[in-house]
């Protein structure tokens, strides 16, 4: 005599095709509102990097300043003198080689007086990064 159980947990044993879709359609609504506050997230701690890159090296061609009587001519000159460990990192364009330099004005010496970001774009709060 057989007992009707093991039909029954056959019967019950995997998901329909709407409990799928129901499954998939909440993961769904759920990265569509997770997803785009991750990449905002991600593009503020890039800006928040610039920043504090530029005001860093910044810092460091002031103290050069004050050392050396003039500005450096390159910002490799930076490092090799140890005011910076590594030529400052732009996070917006992930190189070290495109900063915009601005030179100083005669009748001050050098090649570095200020640096920008060569970034195209705007950030969050409607700046250009060129303008940092």
């Amino acid at each position: 005599m057989r007992s009707g159980k093991p039909d029954l947990l056959k019967r019950w044993a995997g998901f329909t095709l709407v409990e799928l879709l129901v499954v998939l359609s909440i993961l769904a609504l759920l990265l569509s509102l997770a997803v785009p506050r991750y990449f905002y997230g991600v593009q503020r701690a890039k800006e928040q990097a610039l920043k504090q890159q530029l005001a860093t090296t910044r810092k460091a061609l002031d103290e050069f300043f004050a050392d050396q009587g003039q500005y450096p001519e390159t910002l490799q000159e930076l490092v090799d003198k140890h005011y910076l460990d590594k030529l400052p990192w732009d996070a917006m364009t992930e190189r070290n080689d495109v900063w915009t330099i601005a030179a100083p004005e005669l009748p001050l010496v050098g090649g570095v007086y200020s640096l920008h970001s060569s970034a195209t774009g705007q950030a969050a709060d409607g700046t250009l990064y060129t303008d940092w």
